[in-house]
């Protein structure tokens, strides 16, 4: 290991790790690298920390990955470990602890035979056998499972094995996504193929709404490992049949139909095997052009699929108008094969640069009933459009301006209200809640009554065929959902005018009152200086305790509940935002989940590079109770000690964030390393309620620009529409 992965591990800066090598005889020797790039020994360093009371600041997962490094390139490690993990997932916290603290010898021998006593259908993974170089690694593993539970470690070692084997473009299925898609499929479906499995969220997804039988394709092997184990702890009682491979090119079930397709197929990929292929009956609906790759894995689901079955796939969304695709499109619409297309706001998938569709096909049953119409829902203008108190259903229905400018999710009722940056969501902090709750909605009304489906200017619209089936073929939702002029009721429209014009004139004034910059004095000559202590430094003596986040995706039975299952859970979005909660409990057990009190301080755990949105906060009366969601650091202060506003104020500046975090892309804080200055509480409450000042100025900046761009676009919207006459000019009214 590097002298800055021990200055990772130990919580201290690099400089501290090269005076500990001048000032310390005992300090380990190098053991390979060069003079001026040293390599040291990992347990060697691990107990020479220990010697001087040193413990690991690192997060399991950070420990985990730094023993994946110790053992160099092409160690295969993966596949060894992988049946494993399935095997300790099995363990409680107490017999994990115990065998990690055996010896070497003693832990490789367990290791072997823990892994043994598991039959795991596991594609492709090697025999159950460990060495004396891959102690150090058990070790981490078993931490890892220990404290962020085993599907971490399995996500860890697949991240490990993607980048070795090159494999840029592999994206995981956000969960949200995933369940959103499972919930499109109808209730009762059993039988489930992912042909382009992936990590396995898709399959995963369809167990919890209760399929049974699970079949799971992908080329890369490490991939159908990580799905096998992950549905194994997912979903231990469904019938898992796991392949690697092509499956375009050689497809692994060919004889099987099935009930449903989830898949977030490979995109544009050029090699998909067009000549190859030209004359495979899969392409009932035509032959897939060389570029539109997307069109072959439709089909190929289709194939795939029971008369009558459904298939939920997440495509780009350039397939819903490139003229290339124009003829398959249309015998998809003309046979009624193609059921609904749900637009998703950019960033809310990777890649996060765009925004993609959701496409939902249904086989046509020989002698079915003739499907008329096709579903379009707008879900990136519903996602813009979803402010408390501006704007509603009723709102977008009768003004029409519900795809364009909408105000994001507020705090209301609270001065220290943020509204939503589109520029901050992530994938790993959507609000799948709000968008899959929207969707099924409409998706539900149509599929119930297609006929007599009543449709939501702006947000959904049920098309008949016969109107898609133009020179173009353009399915692209925004196209079709967009409110007409006819949709727009010009008094409703003039009164939402009236009432975002007193909206932005009152948070203008508390723009004004928030910015006000009386107060702030200059410190001195020089900055102020101060000695500080880590955060595991303060959490080793009591003056904050640091909790983290239950994992999901442990539930033992599908589609069953948990005790928790529908409470409010509150988002690393959330955080950013100053939102109160909003999302759901869906598999959090009781006994693993977090809540959250007021005056904690949380901390995001994840982070786009560059990101600018806040990374902490201070938990309110509205945040109380709610369970703590997935990439959130908590720190709960003890308040004699320590003033929680002063707390998240230094936690959060840019260089304290960036001295303890990983990565460029994704950065991943590590709490433990974040350091706080030593300051009286009295002292620490002044700065306290500086830092509570400019969280409040954030949020009037960000409610205000939310206000000013919903005015100006439903403004734009009225005059363009023609339900909106310009105001008379000063000219004008005094001739």
């Amino acid at each position: 290991m590097t002298a800055a992965e021990i200055s990772r591990i130990a919580g201290v800066t690099r400089a501290t790790v090269s005076n500990w090598r001048r000032r310390h005889d005992d300090f380990p020797t190098p053991s390979a690298g060069t003079e001026t790039s040293p390599l040291y020994d990992l347990p060697a360093v691990q107990a020479w920390l220990r010697a001087r009371g040193h413990t690991s600041t690192a997060s399991p997962t950070e420990e985990l990955r730094t023993a994946l490094r110790l053992l160099g390139p092409g160690s295969g490690v993966a596949a060894r470990l992988f049946p494993l993990v399935a095997a300790a997932s099995r363990r409680t916290p107490q017999e994990l602890a115990e065998l990690a603290a055996l010896s070497d010898d003693q832990l490789i021998t367990r290791a072997e035979k823990s892994a043994g006593e598991l039959p795991v259908a596991v594609p492709e993974a090697e025999p159950f056998r460990y060495g004396p170089d891959d102690a150090g690694v058990l070790r981490a593993l078993l931490g890892c499972i220990r404290e962020a539970g085993p599907q971490a470690a399995v996500d860890v070692l697949a991240e490990r094995e993607l980048d070795e084997g090159a494999a840029s473009g592999v994206y995981q299925t956000p969960e949200g996504l995933a369940l959103l898609m499972a919930r499109l499929l109808p209730a009762g479906a059993s039988r489930v193929l992912d042909p382009a499995c992936g990590s396995g969220t898709l399959l995963a997804a369809a167990a919890r709404q209760g399929a049974e039988e699970l079949f799971g394709q992908d080329s890369l092997p490490v991939q159908g490992q990580r799905t096998a184990v992950r549905l194994l702890l997912a979903a231990p009682e469904a019938e898992t049949t796991i392949r690697v491979g092509d499956s375009l090119r050689a497809d692994a079930f060919p004889d099987v139909t099935v009930d449903a397709v989830l898949c977030n197929p490979p995109f544009a990929d050029r090699d998909w095997g067009h000549d190859e292929l030209a004359y495979d009956p899969r392409w009932a609906y035509g032959l897939p052009p060389r570029f539109e790759s997307e069109l072959a894995w439709v089909q190929h689901a289709l194939a795939h699929l029971e008369p009558g079955g459904h298939a939920v796939m997440l495509l780009p969304p350039a397939l819903a108008f490139r003229s290339s695709g124009r003829r398959i499109r249309a015998e998809l619409i003309r046979s009624g094969a193609l059921r609904a297309v749900v637009s998703l706001p950019a960033r809310a998938a990777y890649p996060l640069h765009i925004g993609l569709q959701i496409w939902v096909f249904q086989r046509p049953e020989p002698g079915g009933t003739d499907r008329t119409t096709v579903l379009f829902v707008d879900g990136e203008g519903e996602q813009r459009d979803g402010a408390a108190g501006t704007s509603s259903a009723t709102d977008t229905a009768t003004t029409g301006t519900g795809t364009r400018g909408g105000s994001r999710p507020r705090r209301s009722g609270s001065s220290s209200s943020a509204a939503s940056s589109a520029s901050s969501a992530s994938a790993t902090s959507f609000d799948w809640a709000g968008l899959t709750e929207r969707v099924l909605g409409q998706w539900a009304a149509f599929t119930t009554a297609p006929d007599t489906y009543a449709d939501e200017p702006g947000v959904a619209r049920a098309v008949p065929l016969v109107d898609l089936l133009d020179d173009v073929v353009d399915v692209t939702p925004a196209r079709h959902v967009r409110a007409t002029a006819a949709d727009i009721d010009p008094a409703a429209l003039s009164r939402r005018v009236h009432d975002l014009h007193g909206q932005l004139a009152d948070q203008v004034a508390a723009l004004a009152a928030a910015s006000a910059s009386g107060g702030w004095q200059p410190s001195g000559a020089s900055a102020r200086e101060w000695r500080t202590a880590t955060v595991s430094d303060l959490a080793r003596g009591g003056a904050l305790t640091v909790l983290r986040a239950a994992t999901s995706g442990t539930r033992g039975s599908k589609g069953g509940t948990t005790p928790t299952a529908g409470r409010p859970v509150l988002t690393a979005q959330d955080v950013s935002a100053g939102n109160p909660p909003s999302s759901r409990a869906v598999d959090i057990h009781a006994d693993a989940a977090q809540p959250v009190a007021a005056g904690d301080v949380l901390v995001r755990a994840v982070a786009s590079g560059g990101d600018a949105a806040a990374m902490t906060r201070v938990a309110d009366d509205q945040d109380a109770g709610a369970l703590l969601g997935p990439h959130i650091h908590l720190l709960r202060p003890d308040p004699a000690r320590l003033d929680p506003w002063f707390l998240a104020g230094f936690l959060g500046a840019e260089d304290n964030i960036a001295s303890a975090s990983t990565g460029s892309t994704l950065v991943h804080v590590t709490p433990g390393r974040l350091r706080v200055p030593l300051l009286p509480l009295e002292e620490q409450r002044r700065y306290g309620e500086a830092f509570r000042r400019v969280y409040e100025l954030r949020a009037a900046v960000r409610r205000t620009a939310d206000l000013a761009a919903d005015t100006a676009a439903t403004l734009t919207t009225g005059l363009t529409a023609g339900v909106l006459l310009p105001p008379d000019s000063p000219d004008s009214s005094s001739a």
